[in-house]
């Protein structure tokens, strides 16, 4: 079956590419297997300019591989920017800090000397998912290359022009032929990948379903994963918050890559006292959100990856409407080519409705009313998933005696839950397990062997 790359705002079919033969697949997990063995001997000062050069090439053609992702899934062009220099931040870091990451561990036992190390662990699939086309794949590719392993990259279906100029970005920064390798391919290609003796372990980004699948099929082969799936993180707003500062985030935080993002803020969890001031200045803000082609440099808000995603969300607002939410803006298909769908809040949004209970992957937020600071928390761990958190308040000492309580891989104090290389990244629940980023991360996928000398 053929894979076709459609641009979202337009319908308009980019390119048919055919998926990769299993002749190639072999050939490709072969050449992975025996990059390997070399890069391995490699010391961190032989990877560590190599892995710049990635950050070189990825600035160098940052318009080029923004334009990809902005007509492959219908990125605003800013944000596919944005997305290429951040993929370059996160490759120098781990190109300066993987060493002392991973460097010897010594303990105190009763051997004349011991010690922990960190050797990498071979060839590790990567399945990835199409919204942040680079980012997900450069913040598994830069610490698990730069610990010694290789990569097999099997990316979302309809992103696959991406998934070879990552698998290029590697090439060009002269990594070892065959080190980091693109495979196009369906889910049942994956299942036999994972089966193969040369992959040793595999990281999912994606939906609960694909990641219950890969974690079966790796579980049966005893090999380790590495989950990040899906979140409906809470936004919780307290008495003694900057009710304008919060607002304003909170536009942001929803509509970040039009709404297409897992650490998106989607259930806002606001106390009575402050809610009606915050519906507001929150639905001002939302409305003045431009929606538009997403190659013109003003547009904030582009068009939904694809028409059959566009429309579950629309039937997940419908549902919640029907079970008693108000739509205060949005919430209606607009006319025309392309898979666009307003900025749409939703108030009284309760347990029950798809709004409060699913992840909603686009721009629609859900607003709902907390008694009390401890209805609050309540309310924001009254989910089955467990990715981020946000929390305003202007107290301090309340704000980390409060995310102590908060059920999240991450919690951020009057600012937008976001990734960053220097912080783990990964979540609770049904948000997955494992983490990517930080010296966490790239421990991940490496073997922590102790060696005890008499």
């Amino acid at each position: 079956m053929s894979i076709q790359s459609v641009n979202p705002a337009t319908g308009e079919i980019l390119e048919t590419l055919e998926p990769t033969p299993a002749q190639d697949i072999e050939r490709m997990l072969a050449g992975a297997h025996a990059a390997f063995l070399e890069w391995r001997t490699r010391p961190f000062a032989q990877r560590a300019p190599l892995m710049r050069g990635a950050a070189k090439e990825l600035r160098a053609r940052k318009a080029e591989y923004a334009s990809t992702m902005t007509r492959e899934m219908g990125k605003p062009i800013v944000q596919g920017e944005a997305e290429v220099e951040k993929c370059a931040v996160t490759c120098d870091y781990y190109a300066e800090h993987a060493e002392a990451h991973l460097a010897e561990q010594p303990r105190e036992t009763d051997a004349s000397r011991s010690f922990v190390r960190f050797d990498p662990l071979g060839v590790v699939l990567a399945v990835m998912p199409w919204n942040f086309p680079f980012w997900q794949v450069f913040r598994f590719a830069a610490p698990a290359l730069m610990a010694g392993n290789a990569g097999i990259l099997k990316h979302a279906s309809n992103v696959p022009r991406c998934a070879l100029q990552i698998e290029e970005v590697f090439r060009r920064a002269g990594f070892p032929e065959g080190l980091f390798r693109t495979v196009l391919a369906d889910a049942g290609t994956v299942k036999r990948i994972i089966a193969d003796p040369r992959i040793v372990a595999a990281t999912l980004t994606g939906s609960e379903s694909a990641g219950m699948a890969v974690a079966s099929q790796a579980g049966h082969e005893l090999k380790k994963t590495v989950l990040e799936l899906g979140g409906s993180d809470p936004f919780i707003v307290l008495a003694d918050a900057d009710i304008d500062a919060a607002a304003t985030a909170a536009a942001e935080a929803r509509l970040i890559n039009s709404g297409q993002s897992c650490i998106a803020a989607k259930r806002f969890i606001v106390v009575e006292p402050v809610a009606d001031r915050f519906l507001e200045r929150f639905k001002t803000e939302l409305a003045s959100r431009k929606m538009g082609d997403p190659t013109a440099r003003d547009t904030q808000v582009g068009p939904q990856a694809r028409v059959d995603l566009r429309d579950q969300l629309h039937q997940q607002v419908e549902e919640s409407v029907k079970r008693g939410a108000r739509a205060l803006l949005g919430g209606q298909v607009p006319v025309g080519k392309g898979a666009f769908y307003p900025p749409t809040l939703l108030s009284a949004v309760d347990r029950g409705m798809p709004a409060f209970d699913e992840e909603t992957f686009g721009p629609v937020a859900a607003v709902i009313r907390a008694n009390d600071e401890a209805d609050a928390i309540r309310l924001a761990n009254d989910s089955s998933f467990g990715l981020g958190a946000a929390l305003w308040t202007r107290d301090r000492a309340r704000a980390e005696r409060l995310a102590a309580q908060i059920e999240a891989g991450a919690v951020f104090v009057n600012g937008i839950v976001k990734s960053d290389p220097r912080m783990p990244f990964g979540g609770v629940k049904r948000s997955g397990y494992g983490r990517e980023l930080s010296e966490y991360g790239i421990r991940e996928f490496v073997n922590i062997k102790s060696v005890w000398i008499a």
